[in-house]
């Protein structure tokens, strides 16, 4: 297949059903980019597959477009900013069953595709590069990204969601078309990269790494990344998307370290070694349990909202345990919890009272009157959290 032949089929009808296309987003990348689309057209001549190379272009103003479509790609323009921006409108725009998406700064190799289109053969819905398998030249990747930053987010992300991906970030990745594009994926940003791995993995769609090069950027210009910017955008994707390790546990740690410690001290004063924990931890305690109960209820909140938004996927077990549960029982145990917090109270006010109402003697009411405050506090949150999750409730089932 000579390459005035695959010109001619790159811009034929979508019906023709080409097995792949190549594509990269662009934003004035008029020093790379023709080097790119050779590569990827040379590709398809040399290999045979059917396909066409498209370039997804986000406002280019150095005349990018013309030099891609000068060599044989399709571009289309994509008004909506963003490196997601632009790979969502080029996926939506492929016509190829597989797609097969690299950047377009002559980074990547795009004549060594053979391993990404066995794989996808194969029947894997999402073939990632490894850059740390295949090799990293020189030059190609700041320290900061190749020991700080894609270690910590790659391994923060096989933590938080499973799956084989240790490279989460490599831009050089192929996958069915229909089957990301059933993902919804939403983010216009870097962390569009991150996005992708994550929701193909809780899907549970078939992921798999072949090794890849990374060579030194061909642009004289710096990167349009941002290493601490754009990496917090995925740190902050990850946790948002996994809010049982941005709420959950933490929240569950402090509530029931708050719990034991208050469970000690409110007898009295805990002696260990040399130190002595008395009202002052009790009171700390006491901060631990109400900040961990509302960690826990936003976990509570956030997989309800998120899953009715397709931004993070349902929590089935939460929401048959919160069925079961209903709100009249919530309701009843946040009454009991109040009115225990109210008798605690009184019993303050007792104690208040045998010493005729003046300054208070011992650390006895304070204790008293911080486990009824820690009480009330916790009843109010739980009867509050019950009528919002029941809100969510009635969201859903109108929605």
């Amino acid at each position: 297949m000579d390459v005035a032949e695959l010109r001619h089929r790159a811009a034929a009808n979508p019906a023709d059903g080409l097995e792949l296309t190549i594509l990269m987003p662009c934003l004035n990348e008029a020093e790379t980019i023709g080097a790119c689309v050779a590569k990827a057209i040379g590709y398809l001549a040399r290999s045979g597959v059917a396909g066409e190379v498209l370039i997804a272009d986000n406002g280019s103003t150095d005349g990018s477009q013309a030099i891609a479509e000068g060599l044989g790609a399709r571009v289309v323009a994509v008004p909506a900013r963003g490196y997601g921006a632009a790979l969502i409108a080029g996926i939506a725009a492929a016509r190829g069953r597989f797609v097969i998406m690299g950047d377009s700064d002559d980074s990547y190799d795009f004549t060594a595709l053979d391993p990404f289109v066995a794989k996808l053969r194969e029947g894997y819905a999402l073939v990632m590069g490894n850059r740390f398998l295949g090799g990293i030249k020189p030059g190609a990747m700041p320290p900061l990204h190749r020991y700080l930053g894609n270690p910590v987010l790659s391994t923060i992300g096989r933590v938080f969601f499973g799956g084989p991906v240790r490279d989460f970030h490599c831009g050089l990745r192929g996958f069915d078309r229909d089957a990301i594009r059933a993902l919804d994926l939403r983010a216009p940003g870097m962390e569009f990269a991150s996005e992708m791995v994550v929701k193909a993995t809780v899907q549970g769609l078939r992921v798999t790494e072949v090794p890849t090069t990374l060579s030194p950027d061909g642009r004289s210009r710096p990167p349009h990344l941002r290493s601490w910017r754009d990496g917090w955008r995925h740190l902050r994707f990850l946790l948002v998307f996994c809010p049982r390790w941005l709420f959950l546990y933490p929240g569950t740690a402090l509530f029931l370290a708050g719990l034991l410690a208050m469970a000690l001290l409110l007898p009295g004063p805990l002696h260990l070694g040399g130190v002595t924990l008395d009202v002052h931890t009790l009171l700390y305690a006491s901060g631990a349990m109400v900040m961990g109960f509302q960690a826990v209820q936003f976990w509570v909140f956030a997989r309800i909202y998120g899953a009715q938004q397709g931004v993070v996927p349902e929590e089935k077990r939460l929401t048959a345990a919160l069925e079961r549960v209903g709100l009249e029982p919530a309701l009843i145990v946040a009454a009991l919890l109040v009115v225990a917090g109210f008798g605690l109270g009184v019993a303050a006010v007792v104690v208040w009272g045998a010493q005729s109402f003046g300054p208070l003697e011992g650390m006895g009411a304070m204790r008293v009157a911080i486990g009824s405050v820690t009480s009330m506090i916790l009843g109010l949150q739980l009867a509050f959290g019950a009528f919002f999750v029941a809100l969510l409730g009635m969201m859903r089932a109108g929605g």
